[in-house]
């Protein structure tokens, strides 16, 4: 095969495996008496109408927030703050993350402690702070984490070659004709941001809308979320039962997909109205500059969520309305350390997946021209927009026909095909924008190009590679549905132990277990930091943040 056929190779070992989960998946769905039997369940309506309300306003709130954050805080020393704080709030697994947040906001947890020191509550209100029935605790979460995932989107966008540069000439254009920074970045930037942005939002209404792990901890119970009630059907050892979950799975691919088909109509259709508004010519009053209050407050959610899944691991007794446990308890890490192979597991799991993730990566820009990144974004992105319990069931069904259920190799290709898209994403910036002119010099010296990238254009891209690797990482340490379908209930991993030990009611030992999900990831991007501090220091520049 030449060099120019070379991109066939990483193309069918990513989209292969996914196409053929993607048609088990489906195929296992299109069964006429469980959509029958879907139709005359008294949950199925409630449910879907719970899901589309939690996924519409957590999409809707997190894309506004992102919104307000970056054009109140683009250029200012703040915002190259939080862009460096965006690695480290990305590793913190949606799983650890809800587990964190629910102790936190509980009846009884710290902050109804607190209420209780001013209004003298002798016992927790009975009050539904999480798993409300109106999904309110979910949608919390949710947003919290998706909004470092957009902010995350926008810097990516933002370091693409030539555009931010060009991005910034035209604020500055803006404001040597008399626009405030708002108006400059609500006519001229985001009308040329959102398109690009419009896959990692769909990713986002995806995930909201079809999300298990983290409903299984905030979201209500009576009725759930129409994927958890979906995830719960099939894992019955009913076969029928089964193809409703599959039936349930595909109505919420539908509901998803017909959602974002509206959305974008209803883009297009407003077109005349935008291009008006955007080209009127008039210049909005000057604002008083305010820097938006929710990143703040989303960083310090995010310490005070860890800071509680410390704080819990080791609290022993505790009772209301104590700020403080009467006894402190190391039982929990006890079990944690007595569970080494389950960490160990992880750790081996997630750098076998981000590898594979890293090498896909590699190899698809190395053989292929930028314009078809394009071209792959559908592919790139299915796992991001496919329902989890749908792709998961398909999976299970293609690792069980090719003998891999259970195994390790069934579950490296489950993780790596969730990791090799969000690796690709956080490569490609840095990886397209590397100078052509060091390949040429090099042929030019007689060097063959293995030789150059060995020797040249891989240790310069060290450090995004690097960065790379870390979020294939974190991203394998979050996958639960994968983990509990194509393992077959064989294989632990923290984010198994910690969603089921919470949903069993177990704090210390869920908080210990969602800590240590956490802290694994956030020492692999600590490697990575390093791996940037140390190329610093030899090129004599300031390691970056």
């Amino acid at each position: 095969m030449t060099r120019r056929g070379l991109w066939l190779i990483p193309a069918v070992a990513f989209a292969g495996p996914l196409a053929a989960a993607l048609w088990w998946g489906v195929a296992d769905a299109l069964d006429a008496a469980a959509w029958s039997r879907l139709a005359a369940d008294s949950q199925f309506v409630p449910a879907l109408r719970l899901s589309l309300a939690v996924g519409a306003a957590g999409t809707t709130i997190a894309v506004l927030l992102t919104l307000a954050i970056v054009t109140g805080l683009h250029g200012t020393r703040a915002w190259a703050r939080l862009q460096a704080a965006l690695p480290a709030l990305l590793a913190v697994p949606h799983a650890a993350f809800a587990i964190g947040l629910a102790l936190l906001l509980m009846p009884s947890g710290i902050v109804a402690r607190a209420v209780a020191l001013l209004t003298g509550w002798s016992a927790p209100p009975d009050v539904a702070t999480v798993q409300d029935p109106w999904g309110l605790a979910l949608v919390a979460g949710l947003v919290l984490k998706e909004v470092p995932f957009l902010l995350w989107s926008v810097a990516a966008q933002w370091q693409r070659v030539g555009q931010g540069a060009e991005l910034q000439r035209q604020l500055q254009l803006a404001a040597t004709m008399g626009y405030t920074g708002r108006a400059a970045w609500s006519r001229v930037v985001w009308p040329q941001l959102l398109p690009r942005l419009a896959l990692p939002v769909l990713a986002v209404w995806a995930y909201s809308l079809t999300v298990v792990d983290m409903a299984l901890v905030l979201g209500p119970t009576r009725p759930p979320t129409l994927a958890v009630l979906a995830w719960q059907w099939l894992l019955d050892a009913d076969v029928a039962t089964n193809r409703r979950g599959a039936a349930a799975a595909l109505a919420l691919t539908g509901v998803m997909a017909a959602v974002a088909i509206a959305v974008m109509l209803a883009w297009r259709v407003s077109r005349p109205w935008r291009a008006r508004r955007w080209t009127a010519g008039d210049r909005p009053a000057p604002v008083p500059a305010r820097r938006p209050f929710a990143s703040r407050v989303g960083v310090a959610v995010y310490a005070a969520v860890l800071a509680m899944l410390a704080f819990m691991s080791v609290a022993g007794v505790w009772t209301f309305p104590d700020l403080w446990p009467q006894r402190w308890s190391a039982d929990a890490w006890a079990v944690v350390v007595g569970s080494r192979s389950t960490l160990g597991f992880t750790a081996a799991l997630a750098t076998l997946s981000a590898f594979t993730g890293l090498v896909l990566a590699v190899a698809w820009m190395e053989t292929t021209p930028p314009h078809w990144d394009g071209r792959a974004a559908p592919a790139v992105f299915a796992t991001m927009l496919i329902p989890g319990v749908l792709l998961v069931a398909g999976l299970y069904t293609l690792t069980l026909h090719a003998g891999l259920d259970g195994r390790l190799s069934g579950l490296w290709l489950a993780h790596s095909l969730y990791a090799a898209p969000y690796v690709l994403v956080a490569l490609a910036p840095a990886y397209r924008s590397h100078d052509p002119r060091y390949a040429q010099t090099a042929h030019a010296l007689g060097h063959h190009h293995a030789s150059f990238l060995w020797r040249v254009k891989w240790p310069m891209l060290a450090v995004p590679m690097a960065a790379a690797f870390a979020v294939g990482f974190a991203v394998s340490v979050t996958q639960y549905l994968p983990t509990q379908f194509v393992g077959a209930g064989r294989h632990a991993t923290l984010a198994t132990e910690a969603l089921t030990l919470a949903s069993g009611g177990q704090r210390n030992l869920a908080a210990a277990f969602a800590l240590l999900q956490a802290l694994l990831p956030a020492l692999v991007f600590a490697a990575a930091w390093q791996v940037g501090r140390r190329q610093a220091r030899r090129l004599g520049a300031p390691a970056a943040a």
